[in-house]
């Protein structure tokens, strides 16, 4: 009777292995000693603001807001878009930054200086440098710069509007329709300020370069400079970096912003503020998100919770040379939490009952999840930290032989 005995304490210990991969390794200890907890008072509502949102940059978690899935025009904020589009056709290696670009008829007309939109000033039919032609776009907020990148990049701006709407899908913006390349009015042109938080955060993510052009203050073609709308940009302390600006009668006057301090990032957005002056609504859209950041600043902390390929768990494999894989996060998984409450994180992870042989490093396992009071703070995919090759004949007998019985 030793050999059955024996038989079902291995078997227990498999099926404990099994049942403890579920959860993950604990979470780690604050590098610096832990804040104590305050009582956090409600986000202050921009005044005027039809929807507003303040979003943690790392993990894209909405820390408050107001009707910010509600469809509205996206104004001037499109181009924030349009640079996006730009710089991953660049890094595709469709276009160049030092092309140069015919300033078309269409271009002048529809977004040059008899118009009543914002310009630039490029001439008819000149030609400047695509990066020059960017940065009138995103300083300036010229729609001649606009629509001649749109026309450089995809042939019309109504092909570069199909663009817009491909890469927007990728991006997760979901509840968002594009047009044109500047952001006018047009019929089916709108977004969401929860969309266009996202689209911020993933130009600042994808590329920080194209991101710069908008923390500069000033940009002259020819004759003539122009300031850089955000005001934000000259607020000692801010920490604010960009993003843009948008106003139309329509669309009232909107400021999609960033602002970064340490190691803390935030998004914030008013949109639809309907003011009885442009100093007026310069002012309230400025306040609005200023008053956010500095909000979410002072009572949001970040935490890197999971570095990158670092164990998070360890999960029982069958039919392999060896039996255990370790589990990690192919990227960090950070999270901002109220301030004082990341002791009352809790992890969680999803994985298969059984994990069979072979298994490739780097290989999606499962997900982990962080989550505070019940709620989701964020979530990554496992992957496997390292490879496990397909045992023998006989090893992977021996294991179908204890597969069987735990089923």
């Amino acid at each position: 009777m030793r050999f059955p005995r024996i038989l079902l304490a291995a078997l227990g210990s498999a099926l404990v292995a099994v049942a403890t991969a579920q959860t993950p390794q604990p979470i780690p200890a604050p590098a610096a000693p832990a804040a104590a907890p305050v009582a956090i008072p409600p986000a202050p509502v921009p005044v005027g603001a039809k929807a507003w949102l303040v979003m943690d940059y790392d993990t894209g978690q909405i820390l408050a807001g107001e009707n910010y899935d509600q469809r509205m025009e996206p104004a001037s904020i499109t181009k924030v878009m349009t640079s996006y589009v730009a710089a991953a056709e660049m890094r595709a290696g469709k276009i160049k930054p030092d092309d140069m670009v015919t300033i078309s008829e269409r271009a002048w007309r529809e977004g040059g200086a008899g118009t009543e939109g914002s310009f630039s000033g490029f001439p008819l039919n000149s030609q400047a440098k695509l990066s020059d032609l960017e940065k009138g776009m995103s300083i300036q907020s010229g729609n001649d710069a606009a629509i001649a990148i749109a026309e450089h990049v995809a042939g019309s701006e109504e092909a570069f509007a199909a663009l817009m709407n491909s890469y927007a899908a990728r991006i997760g913006m979901t509840n968002s329709h594009f047009v044109n390349a500047h952001g006018l009015s047009a019929e089916g042109h709108y977004s969401t300020a929860h969309d266009l938080a996202l689209l911020g955060r993933a130009l600042i993510r994808d590329f920080p370069d194209v991101y710069a052009y908008d923390s500069m203050k000033e940009f002259t073609v020819g004759t003539i400079t122009q300031h850089n709308r955000n005001g934000l940009l000259w607020r000692e302390g801010s920490g604010v970096d960009g993003i843009k600006t948008g106003h139309t009668s329509t669309a009232g006057f909107c400021l999609l912003a960033s602002a970064k301090r340490g190691d803390q990032r935030f998004v914030s957005i008013v949109m639809g503020i309907d003011a009885k002056s442009d100093s007026e609504g310069f002012k309230l859209r400025e306040t609005g998100n200023l008053n956010l950041l500095e909000w979410a600043f002072r009572f949001f902390e970040s935490h890197t919770i999971y570095a990158a390929n670092t164990k998070v768990a360890q999960q029982k494999v069958w039919k392999g040379t060896v039996d255990q894989v370790s589990l990690g996060v192919a990227e960090p998984l950070a999270v901002s939490v109220p301030r004082g409450r990341y002791g009352d994180l809790k992890p969680a992870m999803e994985v298969p009952n059984q994990l069979i042989a072979p298994i490739k490093a780097g290989q999606v396992i499962g997900k982990v999840r962080v989550s505070l009071d019940g709620k989701v703070l964020a979530e990554r995919p496992l992957v496997a930290l390292n490879e496990v090759p397909e045992a023998g004949f006989f090893g992977r007998l021996w294991d179908e032989f204890w597969m069987w019985w735990k089923s």
